[in-house]
């Protein structure tokens, strides 16, 4: 007999039955996630919630209830619906290392369509349908190296961390500066520092406020190139991995 899941991914998994009480279904589980996610869309994660969701699908809240156990259930089942379409995703690339960018690339871009994914609780790692598939589709990134299983496993983590991590602080920052004031200042990490290191002091920091890599936009560097810069910095270390691998 199957063992009994987590609340959430019980759901997920097909292993928790609708009760045969109540009227008929008129509604689906699919149609609230799909709400709670054009909600979180559109208005971030703190809009989302069991009575916002309701008057989306335009149901009184008591009926969610019969499809979703609470608001931390409807989190999970978003976060299952944002990986959608990993089954047919299809990495280009020649060698694993292209495929494996490809892959974190892919993230980044999911994470970015659904900012809110940075402010989900992450107690424990993803164990939904569709994060899996994805995990999956990381893997098979490194079916041709010689790493060692558990190894493929750490590097996916890495990545996923990285990237969740990046995203996470590009979309604090964009949201901090959508909700400051008009006459406020956006000031960022490095007009900060052009501010406040002097050469005396600080002279390595000095050298990098003022040199011309970071360009003379107010905003610095380039975000989409810092976050390829540390993935590639990553995968020159898996690189080393395969290569240690190899002998």
């Amino acid at each position: 007999m199957p063992v009994a899941l987590p609340p959430g991914l019980d759901v997920l998994w097909g292993r928790r039955g609708r009760g045969q009480r109540g009227p008929k279904p008129a509604l689906s589980i699919d149609a609230i996630v799909a709400a709670a996610i054009r909600v979180a869309d559109a208005e971030g994660l703190d809009a989302v919630s069991m009575a916002r969701v309701a008057q989306e699908v335009g149901f009184t809240t008591m009926s969610l209830y019969r499809y979703v156990t609470n608001k931390d259930e409807l989190l999970q089942l978003m976060w299952n619906a944002s990986a959608q379409g990993a089954e047919e995703l299809v990495l280009e690339g020649k060698g694993w290392r292209q495929r494996l960018r490809a892959w974190a690339i892919v993230q980044r871009d999911m994470i970015d369509r659904h900012p809110w994914i940075t402010q989900l609780p992450m107690a424990a790692p993803p164990l939904a349908p569709n994060s899996l598939t994805f995990v999956e589709r990381g893997l098979e990134t490194l079916d041709d190296t010689a790493i060692s299983d558990a190894d493929k496993l750490r590097v996916i983590g890495l990545i996923s961390s990285y990237t969740l991590s990046e995203a996470r602080m590009a979309h604090d920052a964009a949201r901090a500066a959508a909700h400051a004031p008009a006459d406020v200042t956006a000031w960022s990490f490095e007009t900060l520092l052009r501010e406040l290191v002097d050469e005396q002091h600080y002279p390595r920091l000095h050298r990098i406020a003022w040199s011309a890599e970071i360009g003379p936009a107010p905003s610095g560097f380039d975000e989409s190139e810092e976050f390829g810069f540390g993935l590639d910095r990553i995968l020159d270390g898996v690189q080393a991995l395969v290569d240690r691998a190899k002998r």
